[in-house]
Formats: C-alpha cells, sequence, structure tokens
C-alpha cells in the first residue's frame, strides 16, 4: 500500500479487506448469485464501504478518487471488486439533471427500486447518430444505440443525443415510452447485461435533459472518466491477485521449479508491471483529488492498468499450466474478465489515439 496515505485512508483500506474477506469466504460457500449479492450488500454497508459512491444528501459518504481506489483496489486484492451488491448506485449523470427530474427518478434509483442504463455507442452501420428535435415543450427522438451499459434491466436509460441545431445533449428516456423499443439482450464474457435499442419518434418532455443542451458529450465523458477509473482500480487489485497467486504456486512445487531462472525472470516482470501499473493509478487518484484537468491520465492510467492485467494473467496461466484453464480456477474466470475491461470505456487504441491529440492538439497531459 502507498507509504502516502493518511491514517484515515489505511483505516478505510483496512475494512475494505477484512470486507474482501468476508465476502471471499461466502462465494467459496455459496453458489446462489442473489444471495451473494443481497449478503455482499450488507457486510459492505457495516463496513462503510457501499455508501461511498453516493452523495451526502442521500445518506452517502461522497467518496473520493482515492478513497474509492483505495477500497476498490482493495476488494480486487481479494478476487471480488467485480461482485455486484459491494457498492451503492451512485446518481452519475442524475445528479446534474433538473430537482423534477431528480425526485421523479434518482430518489428511487438510489433506493434500488429503478435501474438506469447508458447509451453512449451508436451502431457500427449507423447512417448517423442518435438525434432529436425540438418541438414545443417535447423532444423526438431517433436512432439508435448498440450496447447500451445495463440496459437488458433499465427502467430508463441516459442517452447521447445529437440535437438538431444544439449539439450533444444527455436525455433521459425511459425504457417504457412508446416508440423505445429493445432489439437484443445480451451477455459480455465478463458477466454484465447489456443491450441494444432503437428509437423512433419518442417523445420525451424537454424537462428530461441533463443539464443544458450542447454539453451532453462533455457530460457523458465524465461518467465514462469515472468508470475508466473504477475499472483501472481494480485492475491493480487483480494484478496483486495474480502475483500472489503465482509466487504461492511456485512456493508450494517442486523445488526446481522455484528456482528456474526463467520462472522467476517471468515472474519478476510481473511484478515490475504491477508496480508501475498501480503507481500511474495511485498518481491519478491524487491529481483528481487536487482538482486538476487529467482527462489524459485518467485514459493512460485505464490503458496500463488494463493491459497489464490482461498481460499478468496471461502469464500466470502459463507458469500454472492446465489446471488454470479449468472453469472453476480462479485466473480462468479473470482471463475472462479482463479481456472486457481493454474494451470498455474505450478500446486501447482510440484511447492512445485521444492521448496523442490531448497533447499534440490541445497540449494537454502529463507523463
Amino acid at each position: 500500500m502507498p507509504d502516502f496515505l493518511t491514517e484515515e485512508q489505511n483505516e478505510l483500506r483496512q475494512r475494505a479487506e477484512s470486507l474482501a474477506q468476508q465476502i471471499s469466504e461466502i462465494e467459496l460457500a455459496s453458489s446462489d448469485p442473489k444471495q451473494i449479492r443481497i449478503q455482499a450488500r450488507d457486510l459492505s454497508k457495516k463496513a462503510g464501504i457501499f455508501h461511498l459512491t453516493q452523495p451526502t444528501e442521500y445518506g452517502g459518504l461522497d467518496g473520493t478518487a482515492l478513497e474509492l481506489t483505495i477500497a476498490r483496489e482493495a476488494l480486487a486484492n481479494k478476487n471480488v471488486g467485480h461482485l455486484p451488491g459491494i457498492f451503492g448506485p451512485s446518481p452519475g449523470l442524475l445528479a446534474q439533471a433538473s430537482e423534477e427530474i431528480q425526485q421523479k427518478f434518482l430518489d428511487p434509483y438510489l433506493a434500488g427500486d429503478l435501474q438506469s442504463g447508458f447509451g453512449f455507442t451508436e451502431p457500427s452501420d449507423a447512417k448517423r447518430h442518435t438525434w432529436a428535435q425540438l418541438e414545443g415543450e417535447e423532444l423526438i427522438v431517433n436512432g439508435a444505440k448498440s450496447y447500451v451499459t445495463g440496459g437488458s434491466s433499465a427502467d430508463f436509460i441516459n442517452t447521447l443525443v445529437e440535437v438538431e441545431d444544439v449539439g450533444p445533449a444527455m436525455i433521459l428516456i425511459e425504457t417504457s415510452r412508446p416508440g423505445v423499443e429493445l432489439q437484443k439482450a445480451f451477455s459480455s464474457v465478463d458477466g454484465s447485461h447489456h443491450a441494444s435499442f432503437t428509437f423512433t419518434n419518442v417523445h420525451v418532455p424537454n424537462s428530461h435533459l441533463i443539464g443544458e443542451a450542447g454539453t451532453g458529450m462533455t457530460r457523458a465523458l465524465e461518467q465514462v472518466n469515472s468508470v475508466r477509473m473504477a475499472i483501472a482500480a481494480n485492475c491493480i487489485g487483480l494484478n496483486r491477485f495474480v502475483c500472489d497467486l503465482v509466487a504461492n504456486h511456485l512456493a508450494s512445487t517442486d523445488n526446481r521449479s522455484h528456482t528456474n531462472h526463467e520462472t522467476r525472470v517471468k515472474f519478476g516482470r510481473m511484478r515490475t508491471q504491477a508496480f508501475a501499473a498501480r503507481s500511474s493509478v495511485y498518481r491519478t487518484a491524487h491529481l483528481m483529488e487536487a482538482g486538476e484537468n487529467c482527462v489524459n491520465e485518467i485514459m493512460a492510467s485505464k490503458i496500463l492498468a488494463s493491459e497489464t492485467i490482461t498481460e499478468l494473467t496471461d502469464t500466470a496461466i502459463q507458469i500454472v499450466g492446465g489446471e488454470a484453464l479449468i472453469e472453476s480456477h480462479p485466473l480462468a474466470s479473470i482471463f475472462r474478465r479482463v479481456r472486457a475491461s481493454r474494451l470498455a470505456e474505450g478500446p486501447t487504441d482510440t484511447l492512445h489515439a485521444n492521448i496523442s491529440r490531448g497533447y499534440l492538439d490541445l497540449n494537454l497531459g502529463r507523463i
């Protein structure tokens, strides 16, 4: 753990580690996902972790970027950070919505009575971005979103829409509105559930705009950046879990294997990569804490963390051998999950291009 954490932050880490151990034991003892989620939620509330993602005005703790990084890493150190129920739903984009929308949607959402989706990605063959026309007190929305995060069970979708003659806007669209059609629900290899939707002449009140029209892309990217940091924090925790797993494997196998120079070099490389990725994520969390513009650093951290855990998992499987490919082995599960992390919230190549643009065109970003 970084030696620059305060006493309070170290205490948070200890609570998160203790919670992770308890949840790990529950997961081993039960095969019922619903039961695991309920127990994880109850334990997380007692540990003071559940409410870190929620604002103080809703009874939450309003955790900072660094506090969330500490908690997420500690949970992933035990390979439980991906389990649902540990963190409460955060207001996300709804925190910027009108009071009317907050009362109608945010309160029941935070209470767990409503579920949301995030509509950002267009179909690859779309002729234009999802768009809307202003007609009096309504917006008429048309288009499609091919990968709505959480969409398969969403009651509403926070959707990026191009408002004609105005610009991009985030609009809350209930999935029950006429013209909203769920085309396909699907699961990704990491076990998460999503959906594709079409919008055909969907009438939405102007009050469903989240913030001002024209600022939608900025608002969407704020949401994306918070998820990128969550992915990065989870990945650096998994890096440590995988390194520890390999170390334990080497200690328990034949002494000749343990002292094999080639294997030791591989393990040393794993720990070096884990150190670099972890350092990047914590530095970025501190920049966020200081209120700095660090969009490019968030992208770099997400790239380093997700690419590192992918390579470490692959190396670990080579070292451990065939038993690591058995479905019940933790490396098999991690291998599936981390592949998705390199695409979530922006593929690695796209983020590299954005970082390049940030520096060359906007003179932003640090090394």
